[in-house]
């Protein structure tokens, strides 16, 4: 079971705002804060978001280096995703794979991805729809 996540962001105002209530709709709660960092925790795992020191920015995030790919959460249904869809097309959040959607990832995979404010791929993935 993984205890905590711990990502080091660009600029921690941007990425707690944008974190704080897609998190929330998933049902964590907001752990602990600091001047430099956030959590939020969700049974017995958390998620902590640190600000970056000025000098280790200058090579951008990019999924396709070496480290983390992406974040894949679990929605309780597939009306979740489309709630979550919506939430964030009104912020102008950029959902990938748009022509695809919400089957991007394969015909019986219903889910929505996006980015956060440093282009970290997120996931929210409803239940698995049974193959006949």
């Amino acid at each position: 079971m993984l205890h905590h996540l711990e990502i080091y962001v660009s600029n921690l105002s941007k990425s707690t705002a944008f974190w704080a209530w897609f998190l929330t709709e998933l049902g964590y709660k907001q752990y602990q804060k600091w001047e430099l960092g956030i959590s939020w925790k969700y049974g017995e795992t958390y998620i902590v978001f640190v600000q970056a020191e000025e000098r280790f920015m200058d090579v951008p995030y990019h999924r396709s280096r070496v480290g983390l790919n992406h974040l894949a959460f679990h929605a309780e249904s597939k009306e979740q995703v489309d709630k979550i869809t919506e939430k964030l097309k009104k912020q102008g959040i950029n959902i990938l794979y748009p022509k695809q959607h919400p089957y991007a990832g394969g015909e019986n995979y219903y889910a929505v991805f996006f980015e956060d404010p440093d282009r970290i791929k997120v996931e929210l993935v409803a239940p698995s729809t049974p193959v006949n």
